[in-house]
């Protein structure tokens, strides 16, 4: 045997040479999980929990897609076309979803919050438990969607258009309502502590249990269609 070690030896170490290596790199055992953090997502999957952080949708048709639990952080949807998408569980923390179009899209339990959704379409849409705190709905229209339980605190909603919304329970801690639209909406047991609610109009709305501590209704609309001082 230690005849042919002497002989092999030598042809390994001519072999390493020739191929331009002097010695042969050994993958560390120990190497994080880490590691492919920061490669770039292929923006052309799709498909239930894919991962499209930082793409460039913008426009995109995705219609009916299923994204459900897909990884959207960051990703650009301006003006997508996301009508009936399910996007449950999604993760779409700062995404841009302005002027996209999520009627009746499934948002439930997806995390939206710093999430650009201005001038979005989200009629009809479930955000039942969503998380959009800190996000900006500017003039988003959210007639008839389903926000029971959403968490809004901080979110800027000035223009916004919650008629026949379902806001039961919602969390609506420092947001801005400067001139929303909530006639009929269900404000059951809401938290609006802190809210600005200077000249929107919450007409018919229910506001029963509602925390209204400190919030702003300086001419606001009240329920009775009267006008708050």
């Amino acid at each position: 045997m230690k005849r042919y070690q002497v002989l092999v030896l030598p042809l390994i170490t001519a072999v390493l040479v020739a191929c331009g290596g002097g010695t042969a790199a050994v993958p560390s055992a120990s190497a994080s999980p880490s590691a492919t953090e920061g490669v770039a997502a292929d923006c052309s999957l799709r498909g239930e929990g894919v991962d499209l952080h930082g793409c460039d949708l913008s426009g995109a048709d995705l219609r009916r897609a299923n994204l459900s639990g897909a990884n959207l952080l960051n990703a650009n949807l301006f003006r997508a076309y996301l009508y009936g998408a399910n996007l449950s569980g999604a993760n779409l923390v700062f995404a841009n979803l302005s002027g996209a179009n999520l009627l009746t899209a499934n948002l439930y339990g997806a995390d939206l919050s710093g999430a650009n959704l201005t001038d979005a379409a989200l009629i009809h849409a479930n955000l039942l438990t969503a998380n959009l705190s800190g996000a900006d709905l500017r003039r988003a229209d959210l007639s008839g969607a389903d926000l029971m339980g959403a968490d809004l605190s901080g979110a800027n909603l000035s223009g916004a258009s919650f008629f026949d919304a379902n806001l039961f329970a919602a969390i609506l801690t420092d947001a801005d309502l400067t001139g929303a639209i909530l006639i009929g909406a269900d404000l059951l047991e809401a938290d609006l502590t802190g809210a600005i609610l200077i000249g929107a109009d919450l007409t018919d709305a229910i506001l029963t249990g509602a925390n209204l501590t400190r919030a702003d209704l300086s001419g606001a609309t009240m329920p009775d269609g009267s006008i708050h001082k």
